[in-house]
Parts: C-alpha cells; structure tokens; sequence
C-alpha cells in the first residue's frame, strides 16, 4: 500500500530548514518535491539525465533517498519498471538511511545495496550506499571493501572519499593530536593521484577537520576551533594554502557537491585567522551553509557560521 502524501504545511517546514542538501540543485529539489508527494517520474527522468556523471549521481540520490517515505515509492517504481536499475538504487540507499536511523535491519539494507550493484556493474552508486552503512557500524575491514568497489569504477570518487577519512580520523583517538596519523596520509595520496583539477585536491583539508571532530570531542583540543592551535601549525598552515591556491586557480563552479568543500575551505581559513581569504570563500557560499564542519566538535552550526561569516567580511 502506498504512503499517504505529506500532511499541508511540510512544504513550508522544508523552506524553513537552516540546512539543505540538495545545496545550489535546484533540478534536485524539484524532484525531492515531487517524490515527498508520491511522483516518482520525476526523479526517474533526474536520474536518466544525470547519466554516469558519478559524483552528481550519488549526490542526487543520496539526497532523494533521504526523503522519509522514498522506500515505499521506489518500490512502487519498481514494480512499473521491474528492470529499472535507478529505482533499484533509489530504494537501496533509502533502506541504507533508514538503517541508519535504526528504522531498518542493516542486512536488509546491505542486501537491497548488492542487488542494485548486480543489476548496473559499473555504477558505483550502490556501493557508495553500502559504504554509508559500514562506515557507520561496520568493520574497518568492510569499509575498506566498500571503499575500494566504488574507487574501482570511479576513482576519483567525492563523497566516498570523504566518508573514507570521516572513519579513518576516528581511529586512535586516545593517543591525542598525531601529524603523523594517518589520516593524513591517505588525504595526500588521495589528492597526488587524482587529476589537478580535481576537487579531491581539498581533501587534505576535510581531513584536517575531521581529526579535529574527534579530538576535541574527546578533549584533546579547545571545544572552539577558533582558540584551537590544531589550524595554526606549519603543516595545517601548508595543508590549507595548497588548497586555497588551488581553488583560485581551479575553481570548480559545476561540481555538485563543491559547495561542501568551500564550507570546509571557509572554516579551516576563518580558524587559522585569514580573514580576507575567508570573506572571498563566504561570498561563494552565500546562503549555502553545510552543518559541517561548522558543529565539529558539538557545536549549534548556523550561529557558529553567521559569527565566523561576520567576523571574516566585518559585519560583527
């Protein structure tokens, strides 16, 4: 039986969210519109026109998949297309989210994610999905697995890799601040490999914050990154100039998920106390603010953005 349509009033609920991930999509977001109310074609006509651009795949999913009743309507697009590989991974990465929330068993989800995978080989999507759900309570061993089937059919994959170093700096968190974890190993060699225009080039960067994440968290570092010493060392300094650099000279302005790197970008550079370099990173933002790494360690992220934003364009 299908899902009842949203009571009236949900609309005006989404507008009012600080946060939202479909970030500058605005094609996304009509299909998440439409799919909350049951309209299921619109996201399958999305989706065959997103083609095998990898990264704005994943994200368009991802983000469709976390509506709460897109289980039920991608299968009830599956039973019109039976074949159809989309809703397959459309209702995949839902049960992963709903995993996630403790509304599904994982097995389930981790099923539905190797069925999808069987159904397009070359799609990394589906194991992109698989890997949202070990990186949350698997194995270090199963998201290594995960990891490299995704890496394998696009190597240059954005959002694995930034769960892939969201799970890495979580390890040794007892041993206190490492410049030698490693972390930071796999971020360098993450972005040495990827091709120079690449936004894998900012990665170092994610994982700098990450680390922060879990060492203030586990009171090895000042609860207020702005009074951290963590953004003011000679390597983070290096870490985050070769990123800036590197978004000056190759911006990517049609990257689907870019939006999330210059969040990291403007954090990383208000903390270190490069105020000019940050306002330029906040004029791209705009309104497109990301809940990370602005609540890192455990932080309100929308006012700790709006103080950082107005303390770099000096509108405090």
């Amino acid at each position: 039986m299908s899902p009842p349509p949203p009571p009236l009033g949900r609309g005006r609920r989404r507008a009012a969210r600080t946060f939202d991930e479909a970030l500058d999509d605005t094609e996304l977001v009509a299909a998440r519109a439409a799919l909350a109310q049951g309209r299921w074609q619109s996201a399958r006509s999305l989706l065959v026109h997103t083609g095998d651009d990898f990264d704005r795949r994943g994200h368009r999913v991802t983000v469709l998949a976390k509506e709460p009743y897109c289980a039920p309507w991608a299968r009830e697009w599956l039973l019109a297309e039976p074949e159809s590989a989309d809703a397959r991974v459309l209702l995949a990465l839902a049960l992963v989210h709903r995993a996630l929330r403790g509304k599904e068993k994982p097995d389930r989800a981790r099923e539905a994610c190797r069925d999808a995978a069987a159904h397009a080989p070359g799609d990394p999507t589906p194991w992109l999905g698989l890997l949202m759900l070990e990186r949350s309570s698997g194995t270090d061993e199963a998201v290594v697995r995960a990891f490299e089937q995704v890496r394998g059919r696009y190597p240059d994959h954005h959002h694995a890799h930034h769960l892939m170093v969201a799970r890495l700096a979580e390890r040794r968190a007892e041993g206190g601040p490492d410049p030698l974890h490693e972390v930071y190993d796999f971020a360098n060699w993450a972005a040495e490999q990827a091709p120079a225009d690449s936004p894998l080039a900012v990665l170092p960067v994610i994982a700098h914050a990450e680390r922060y994440r879990v060492l203030a968290a586990a009171g090895h570092e000042s609860a207020d990154p702005h009074a951290s010493g963590h953004w003011i060392g000679r390597r983070a300094r290096l870490v985050m100039k070769a990123a800036f650099d590197w978004w000056l000279e190759w911006e990517q302005d049609g990257h689907p998920r870019r939006l999330i790197d210059l969040n990291f970008l403007a954090h990383a550079k208000y903390c270190e106390g490069r105020g000019a370099e940050a306002a330029a990173l906040f004029h791209r933002i705009g309104e497109h603010v990301t809940a990370a790494p602005w609540s890192y360690p455990d932080r309100d992220p929308y006012p700790a953005f709006r103080a950082a934003r107005a303390g770099a364009l000096g509108t405090a």
